[in-house]
């Protein structure tokens, strides 16, 4: 009995230390529920800091006229080659209008060269009639054929000159090799040596632009 006794005495006073400690801890809990959460506040404070929250540092004067020099740079680069690009564009469209206007103007160049073979052909038909219709003949065909045909000549240079194409009269001017072809040289009689004395083919221009170089004979100084 004695010793049932104090075991129970022992069994009661670890319950009611055990007690006493349960009680204890849990009134004692929200201090250390304090405690822990000041110590983590703490702790963030203290730890790293936050790389998002880091003060960004500003560029320094040096950097900054830098990058404004190099901007400068590439504004001025690319304002040269919008004008260069600007030009070419310009260039190529006065080069295609003067070729269009060319076309329209010389388009009938070929057809011209042709044509003026036609008025020789006429012009050398015309002196022969004039030759052969003389007072000493008098014929009155043949002068009508000669007057028909002095009609159709003005006509034919004047619808020439209509459309561009004019004869060359080079008689008495310089030799120009552009307009003119030497197939002969004759004696300087009241001409400047060089100058032109005849014409045995006439040349044509259409437009200015020489179609065909008129065949001439240029003066030169006599030898004795």
């Amino acid at each position: 009995l004695f010793c049932t006794g104090i075991c129970a005495h022992l069994i009661c006073q670890q319950t009611y230390s055990g007690t006493q400690t349960e009680k204890s801890f849990v009134l004692g809990s929200p201090c250390v529920f304090s405690t822990a959460a000041q110590q983590r506040s703490t702790g963030d404070e203290c730890g790293p800091e936050d790389p998002h929250d880091e003060p960004k540092h500003p560029l320094s004067d040096c950097a900054l006229e830098h990058k404004a020099i190099k901007l400068e740079e590439q504004v001025r680069d690319l304002t040269e080659r919008y004008r260069k690009a600007l030009a070419d564009s310009e260039n190529v469209r006065r080069r295609t209008q003067k070729f269009v206007e060319d076309a329209k103007l010389f388009g009938i160049q070929s057809f011209c060269r042709d044509l003026v073979e036609v008025a020789d052909i006429l012009e050398k038909t015309t002196e022969s009639a004039a030759e052969e219709a003389e007072p000493s003949n008098p014929s009155p065909t043949l002068k009508k054929i000669y007057e028909g045909l002095s009609l159709i000549e003005a006509k034919l240079q004047s619808v020439f000159a209509k459309h561009g194409l004019q004869k060359m009269n080079p008689v008495g001017g310089r030799y120009d090799p552009y307009d003119h072809e030497i197939v002969c040289h004759v004696p300087a009689e009241g001409l400047q040596p060089g100058t032109i004395a005849l014409v045995t083919q006439d040349g044509y221009k259409l437009h200015g632009r020489t179609i065909r170089h008129a065949l001439v004979g240029v003066a030169v100084e006599s030898q004795e």
